[in-house]
């Protein structure tokens, strides 16, 4: 694992974490809510799957690998830049309540169509 220690001090910023490890709490609460937003838009290669050679389940796993793999890289981007711009422990928080904040509007949405 490549942390500061390995590194001089003077050539790693100081908003760059000890460990990247650090770095994975937040990307994921900042996948987790770019997720739907993210994988909404993927209609074209919906498309050229269900034109390819593959069968139907192959086709979902798929969309759905590649939808998360989106939103995790879109995390990642999200978390980093945060980071870099308010401070590590903000990008997380900001992550949270982003993860949140679409985890309530879909539970408000829910109980409006009953």
């Amino acid at each position: 694992m490549l942390g500061r220690t390995h590194l001089p001090s003077a050539l790693v910023p100081d908003w760059i974490p000890e460990s990247w490890a650090l770095l994975l709490p937040g990307s994921a609460l900042w996948a987790l809510a770019l997720y739907l937003p993210l994988s909404a838009p993927l209609s074209r290669l919906e498309e050229a799957l269900a034109a390819g050679p593959l069968d139907e389940g192959s086709q979902m796993v798929a969309l759905v690998v590649s939808s998360l793999l989106l939103a995790l890289g879109a995390g990642v981007v999200v978390n980093l830049v945060l980071g870099w711009a308010l401070g590590p422990g903000w990008g997380t928080s900001l992550g949270l309540v982003a993860a949140l904040y679409g985890l309530f509007w879909g539970l408000a949405a829910a109980s409006r169509n009953e």
